[in-house]
C-alpha cells in the first residue's frame, strides 16, 4: 500500500532533481544532451502540474499570498523562455549553449529559492496534511500525464509560451 505523500516535499523533491540535472549538463564528461531532455520534460511537467493542482488550491488559503502565485507562474514562463532558447542552440558545449544554460540556471533557482521561501513554506505551516497529500495526488498524476505527451519537446513549448 502507498504511503500518503505532501506536495511540498514532491515539489522539492523535483527541485533537487533539476539541481542534479544541471551539473550533468555541465559535466563536460556527462551525457549533457540525455540531461537537457530529462531537464526539460521534468521543467515542463512540474510547472504545468504546480500551474493546473496546486497553485489554485492554494490560493483559498489565508497567509499565502495569491501574488506570490501569480510571481510563481511568472517565473515558470521566464524558465520556459530560457529553456527554449537554449534547446534551440544547435551545439551542446558550445560557448552560446553555455552561456543558455547558465540563464536558464540562474532563472530556475532564483524561481525554485522564492518558491521555497514563501509559497512552499506558507503551504507547510497553513494547508492541513491531509489536503496537501490530496494535492500531491493531483500533482503527481498531471506531472505524469504531461510526461507521458512529451511535454518538454520544443514545440510544445513554443505553444505554452504563446498561450
Amino acid at each position: 500500500m502507498a504511503t500518503e505523500q505532501d506536495v511540498v516535499e514532491l515539489i522539492l523533491a523535483d527541485h533537487r532533481t533539476m539541481e542534479d540535472l544541471f551539473r550533468e549538463m555541465r559535466d563536460v564528461e556527462g551525457d549533457r544532451e540525455g540531461a537537457l531532455k530529462t531537464f526539460a520534460d521534468l521543467l515542463i511537467a512540474h510547472a504545468e502540474a504546480e500551474e493546473a493542482e496546486v497553485y489554485p488550491a492554494l490560493k483559498r488559503f489565508r497567509n499565502i499570498e495569491s501574488g506570490e502565485v501569480e510571481h510563481g507562474v511568472e517565473e515558470h514562463t521566464e524558465a520556459n523562455e530560457a529553456l527554449l532558447a537554449l534547446l534551440e542552440v544547435d551545439e551542446i558545449g558550445s560557448d552560446e549553449w553555455d552561456e543558455k544554460l547558465e540563464k536558464l540556471v540562474e532563472s530556475v533557482n532564483h524561481h525554485a529559492h522564492e518558491e521555497e521561501a514563501t509559497i512552499l513554506n506558507g503551504a507547510r505551516e497553513n494547508v492541513p496534511a491531509e489536503r496537501r497529500a490530496e494535492l500531491a495526488a493531483a500533482f503527481a498524476a498531471e506531472r505524469e500525464r504531461q510526461l507521458k505527451a512529451g511535454c518538454g519537446d520544443p514545440e510544445n513549448i513554443r505553444r505554452l509560451l504563446k498561450s
